[in-house]
């Protein structure tokens, strides 16, 4: 029997106090699928330096910036160098960074939104394909069992042909510095030049939007759309809602917000078929309600048999233990691993660059409806 090998993983970014790193070190670990090497984790080299004591790492693969990482990882031994490298830094550097790995061969798991344009993206895309690596675009909710469940019996006709999709992601984050002109200057999310064309919709309403088109299967052609800066001298949207023209015909919305006041993170979806419906919210993720008319509610959770063969894979507790963000991030990183191995994944186990593509052209749709006076306006393919 061959040994398994772990991918020998670098990060970007994700330093000290970085709560998405942790986030995406666990969802490395926990499949036993990664060995974290070394990385660029701050732009203070002292600070990686200490964080790379803390973690136990090798100072030696610690690097002050991803031009050394680059040069020093591609001088070693094929057997040795990083594999995969995860991007998480500010929007603006993912891709300018992703676009150096990429070229230098390494595979790339990047935070979203994967560029500051749709342009950018189709760029990434492109060289994805002429270096023949994997990318992975971190849509976190894609990984949960239960999503998956959903993609699997909308796929399999249990809903019948669908007639309308609501998916909804409200937060409140913002609300408290928002009405504070010096203080909402401070707020790198709302600063063009890092946060790119978008706060709001390129944030939370392209996860959404991902999630209506990983799960149905549908492709959004037009939206018509409306944002909400709330203040003049804030540059980018922090409201907004965009009513989506789907391929079979079907319509629905986008609704997403950062100034819902006390909402945490409030993702949900809902589909309607004209057999039955599904419903999903990731603040309660174990628990998918399947709707049909005349029937009782039937609530369906991970880890049992009925489920389909992504959710199944993709459960790892025993049925009542609830699963929750670092499992669902962990999914994806399992499929990526699969992919770098150059084994057998299921379609859907990692959302890619072609994600990343869509994403995009969804957000410069969106605020170009918006700007328009809201017209309908197509997302070209």
């Amino acid at each position: 029997m061959s040994k398994h090998r772990k991918i020998r993983l670098g990060m970007i970014g994700g330093g000290l106090n970085s709560f998405i790193g942790i986030v995406h070190r666990i969802a490395a670990y926990m499949g036993e699928e990664y060995t974290l090497i070394g990385g660029a984790f701050d732009s203070n080299y002292e600070s990686a330096l200490e964080f790379a004591n803390k973690l136990e790492l090798d100072p030696a693969r610690t690097y002050p910036n991803i031009d050394t990482f680059i040069e020093k990882e591609l001088a070693l031994p094929e057997n040795e160098r990083i594999e995969a490298v995860v991007v998480v830094t500010p929007n603006f550097l993912h891709y300018p960074m992703a676009k150096q790995l990429i070229q230098a061969g390494f595979h790339v798991i990047c935070e979203k939104p994967v560029t500051n344009t749709a342009a950018e993206a189709i760029e990434l895309e492109e060289l994805v394909h002429k270096h023949k690596v994997v990318f992975t675009l971190t849509h976190t909710y894609t990984g949960y069992p239960m999503v998956r469940q959903m993609k699997t019996m909308i796929a399999q006709g249990a809903l019948g042909k669908i007639q309308k999709v609501d998916a909804q992601y409200y937060q409140g984050w913002i609300n408290p510095v928002i009405h504070d002109k010096d203080k909402r200057a401070t707020v790198w999310r709302l600063d063009p030049a890092k946060a790119g064309q978008s706060c709001c919709m390129g944030d939370i309403g392209v996860h959404a939007f991902n999630m209506i088109e990983y799960t149905t299967g549908l492709k959004t052609l037009k939206v018509l759309a409306d944002v909400d800066t709330l203040y003049e001298d804030n540059p980018l949207d922090i409201d907004g809602t965009a009513m989506c023209k789907f391929d079979n015909g079907a319509k629905g919305l986008v609704r997403a917000s950062q100034i819902a006041t006390a909402e945490e993170n409030n993702l949900r979806i809902a589909v309607y078929g004209t057999k039955a419906s599904l419903k999903w919210e990731q603040e309660n993720p174990n628990y998918l309600y399947f709707l049909q008319e005349g029937q009782p509610l039937q609530v369906l959770k991970p880890g049992h048999e009925y489920n389909g063969d992504l959710a199944k894979i993709s459960t790892k507790m025993a049925p009542g233990h609830p699963e929750g963000i670092f499992d669902s991030m962990a999914n994806i990183y399992l499929g990526t691993a699969r992919a770098i191995r150059g084994e057998a994944y299921l379609e859907g186990a990692f959302p890619t660059i072609r994600d990343g593509v869509r994403g995009m052209k969804f957000i410069e749709a969106v605020l170009a409806s918006a700007g328009n006076g809201n017209v309908w306006t197509e997302i070209v393919d």
